[in-house]
């Protein structure tokens, strides 16, 4: 039996996070510039309300002034769209990022598209998502580009692998694709209409799972020694109103078969606020014209 290796994101977001205070300590004491991020909260939803704080306060440990604006969840879309034109023109603010989802009379698409595709600290904006799949220089999704960097840590040339990614969002799981065609791999995507799922994740050397329903690849699916990435963060019942978090792979029943695995909590969630740093950072950098510190 093979003995699967735990892949620690934490660890790793914690290397990323350095090196990014590192390079926005040089840039202040090179030019007096303090990258800057701003997130947009629409309404009080309190998981919202964490999530952002957390980000804020990572920002402000490496260096990076953290700006935050609150709005109703009734705010028109009008008034939205004017608070992004405000804060497209603000030379403090590198990185913008809305807080999704957002409330169901507005449009998301139309509000990711009006901000200033040089500071889509999200990856989201249409114009990055091409250039994205064109390979060309722009900022990448957080979620999936963490996901590379642990692939490159657990498996050292990815060039010509087998690759399944589970789930075709516009977030996670067809952006994830595109860094691994990048990285010469042969990707399937599977989605909801797949046919025979398990055969397709069975001729995998990485799996990486995003499609939000728990446990749902089986350890008997996996190949023996497939680097498995399990995007999936999904709180299930136990015991009375307890609850527990589990990704989307049955991570007791991957031990043993899969060659590395990310745990849930503490794989893939850390390295996608690391990966907002980053984004962040190298914003700020480029809308300079900066060269970019190796990241």
């Amino acid at each position: 039996m093979l003995v699967t290796k735990r892949i620690d994101g934490k660890a790793r977001a914690d290397i990323l996070r350095v090196k990014v205070a590192t390079a926005a300590a040089d840039l202040k004491a090179a030019s007096g510039v303090v990258p800057g991020l701003c997130a947009v909260l629409l309404g009080d939803d309190p998981a919202s309300q964490i999530y952002v704080r957390g980000k804020g306060k990572a920002a402000l440990a490496a260096g990076i002034a953290s700006y935050q604006r609150n709005l109703p969840a009734s705010v028109s879309e009008a008034a939205l769209l004017g608070l992004l034109a405000e804060l497209n023109s603000d030379e403090r603010i590198d990185g913008i990022l809305v807080q999704l989802p957002l409330p169901g009379h507005i449009d998301p698409r139309r509000v990711i598209d009006a901000i200033d595709p040089k500071k889509d600290v999200d990856g989201f904006h249409a114009q990055n998502v091409g250039h994205l799949w064109a390979g060309g220089k722009t900022l990448v999704p957080c979620t999936p580009y963490g996901c590379l960097l642990l692939l490159r840590g657990a498996l050292p040339g990815l060039s010509g692998a087998e690759a399944v990614v589970l789930g075709r969002s516009n977030i996670v799981g067809k952006p994830m694709a595109a860094l691994l065609l990048a990285e010469n791999c042969t990707v399937t995507l599977v989605h909801s209409k797949s046919r025979d799922i398990p055969a397709i994740v069975r001729r995998a050397d990485i799996v990486v799972a995003a499609l939000g329903r728990p446990e749902f690849v089986r350890g008997d699916w996996l190949k023996p020694g497939a680097i498995v990435i399990d995007v999936g963060i999904n709180r299930i019942p136990i015991e009375g109103e307890k609850t527990r978090l589990v990704g989307d792979v049955a991570f007791a029943e991957a031990q043993g078969i899969a060659g590395a695995i990310t745990p849930v909590p503490g794989g893939v969630g850390p390295m996608t606020i690391a990966c907002l740093l980053r984004n962040t950072l190298l914003a700020a950098y480029r809308r300079r014209g900066l060269s970019e510190p190796p990241l």
